[in-house]
């Protein structure tokens, strides 16, 4: 089994066109290693079936930042404005810092764009996610459902200041 390289060789760049394909396969990953886990069939087979990661891709990869060691795809970062929309890390890269590094990158952008404090989101049953937001100062500012699975999760919004 091939070794992943060391954090230290992975770079953050701005994402490119030629990123779309493992872009897609990073959302897949994240998808099937997170999420179909604990939503409903319904809601699976509509991720599907919607070519979700495609459109998400298509549509706002243009503002991703990613994390790239070589030629090889290790997560990605979106935000807009003061909220972070996605933060994914291929499963075969997770607990190598690649998150950290990629929410440096996206903190910093923030501040650096004049925003005093950070937003985003995740769920209630996203145990690992709430601990490393927590662990980056984050805290809980708001609990909903969440309308995006239809699958009865509650969503935490979190945010933290700069």
């Amino acid at each position: 089994m091939p070794q992943t390289p060391h954090a230290g060789a992975v770079r953050i760049r701005q994402a490119i066109p030629s990123d779309t394909e493992d872009l897609v396969a990073l959302l897949h990953d994240s998808f099937r290693t997170t999420w179909e886990p604990v939503v409903t069939a319904a809601a699976a087979q509509a991720y599907w079936e919607s070519d979700r990661a495609r459109r998400y891709v298509v549509e706002m990869g243009s503002e991703f930042r990613v994390a790239v060691s070589g030629d090889k795809m290790a997560g990605m970062v979106h935000w807009r404005g003061d909220f972070v929309h996605a933060l994914h890390v291929l499963s075969s890269w997770r607990r190598k810092g690649i998150a950290t590094q990629l929410m440096d990158e996206a903190e910093t952008r923030i501040a650096d764009a004049g925003h005093r404090a950070v937003r985003l989101e995740t769920d209630t049953f996203n145990q690992a996610s709430q601990g490393f937001y927590r662990s980056r100062g984050y805290q809980e500012e708001e609990r909903y459902p969440d309308s995006e699975w239809a699958s009865g999760l509650t969503t935490l919004l979190l945010r933290k200041p700069l």
